[in-house]
């Protein structure tokens, strides 16, 4: 079994090269589209949120103080709070909501 996961893995780079190389490959020039721009900004943002938001509300005892550590992360960010303020805020209201319950 264990000479199959270099298949596994060599199959995988191969995939994520594909991926990140076609777009490159098949398209020479630049893309004035608006639409795609824009799309193309923002698919980052939404795949970075997809993945981040399951597990901020699974890595506290209870999906409250989870829910109020978003909160006060996503209101800090509003007001262009840095990082490292977001996140020692967000860490403040877990603890403070999880010593309560």
């Amino acid at each position: 079994m264990s000479h199959n996961i270099y298949l596994y893995i060599l199959v995988m780079a191969g995939v994520t090269y594909l991926i990140r190389m076609l777009p490159l490959a098949l398209s020479r020039r630049e893309i004035t589209s608006p639409f795609i721009r824009s799309f193309l900004y923002y698919v980052p943002y939404a795949c970075l949120a997809a993945m981040t938001f399951p597990a901020i509300l699974s890595s506290t005892a209870s999906v409250i103080s989870a829910l109020a550590g978003f909160g006060v992360a996503l209101i800090a960010a509003y007001k262009e709070k840095s990082l490292l303020t977001v996140a020692l805020l967000a860490c403040g209201a877990v603890f403070i909501v999880e010593r309560f319950l």
